[in-house]
């Protein structure tokens, strides 16, 4: 199970990000539902991890409008299992979407500071 905070009206969670050569760092993330993919960070982040390149990605914003964007390969620590996820980098916080929550039950308490649950489905 992973659990996390409700703060500023975002349900937040701390994840475990590994880049090769053992680098990795502890982050913050927003949950965001209307995100589809799984993980985004920051260019800075990806590259303090020295992340992989991938390929180029192609993302519909909330506003309609169509961007394009680097996606790098890293890995998660996801429920105490190490996961090789696809990152799209973007400068914005780091947000977790339903790709990476895929299989998984989401609860969150919709007050401040209230419980963010995330637990496997059988």
């Amino acid at each position: 199970m992973i659990t996390g905070v409700v703060r500023a009206r975002e349900a937040r969670i701390r994840l475990r990000i590994r880049g090769p050569r053992r680098r990795e760092q502890e982050i913050e993330a927003v949950i965001d539902t209307g995100y589809t993919s799984g993980l985004t960070l920051p260019p800075a982040l990806v590259a303090a991890l020295g992340l992989r390149w991938h390929s180029v990605g192609r993302g519909i914003l909330a506003d309609g409008r169509t961007c394009l964007f680097d996606v790098y390969e890293a890995k998660v620590v996801w429920d105490r299992r190490e996961r090789r996820v696809l990152v799209d980098e973007a400068d914005t916080d780091p947000l977790v979407g339903m790709g990476l929550l895929t299989g998984y039950e989401l609860k969150v308490q919709v007050r401040s500071r209230g419980k963010v649950t995330i637990k496997r489905l059988p």
